[in-house]
């Protein structure tokens, strides 16, 4: 599958299969997220790998009833988190501009599309989901306060194959200069 059939093909898909991910492909995926650019090649994002039945029963209730649901049979949630401070900050702790952290976010989405990306092209499916109690997966986790939560990521094998949603045109979203 090259770039282009990945990102064509790609949907938040809400059904898994009951089969595992192996490790490997787990691993090929945070592999990619790690190759994504990054501030200063500050390398912030992080990521815990949730595949115990138990851990991830434990991450499923930090999600409301909708998502807990369309992950009940993922085999594995991967949380996604920044350490705080770095990206968007010279090496004093002085914000760079006035978006600070902001960019620690803008760079874990984009090891997050990698991430995305990755698993598409093994054949595996994902759900990323923004609404969760971060302050709970921080204390089931262990997150240490320095760095924040972003998103939890449902992964396995999809059980369902959605129709691509509408998408706005180049003209809609964009404006030439």
């Amino acid at each position: 599958m090259n770039l282009q059939e990945a990102m064509e093909n790609i949907r938040s898909i809400r059904k898994y299969k009951h089969q595992a991910v192996n490790e490997q492909d787990i691993r090929a995926i945070i592999e990619a997220a790690i190759l994504a650019p990054s501030w200063k090649n500050a390398q912030e994002p992080r990521y815990r790998i949730i595949r115990s039945p138990e851990m991830l029963q434990k991450v499923r209730e930090t999600l409301p009833a909708f998502n807990q649901k369309n992950v009940q049979d993922a085999p594995v949630l991967i949380v996604t988190s920044i350490v705080k401070n770095r990206a968007g900050f010279d090496r004093n702790g002085t914000p760079d501009n006035e978006l600070g952290n902001g960019w620690g976010y803008y760079d874990c989405g984009l090891s997050s599309m990698n991430l995305l990306l990755k698993a598409q092209e093994l054949g595996l499916s994902t759900l990323v989901m923004g609404i969760r109690d971060a302050d709970m997966l921080q204390e089931i986790l262990q997150i240490p306060a320095e760095e924040a939560v972003v998103s939890v990521i449902g992964l396995g094998y999809g059980d369902i194959e959605p129709d691509m949603p509408k998408r706005k045109t180049v003209d809609e979203v964009s404006l030439f200069y």
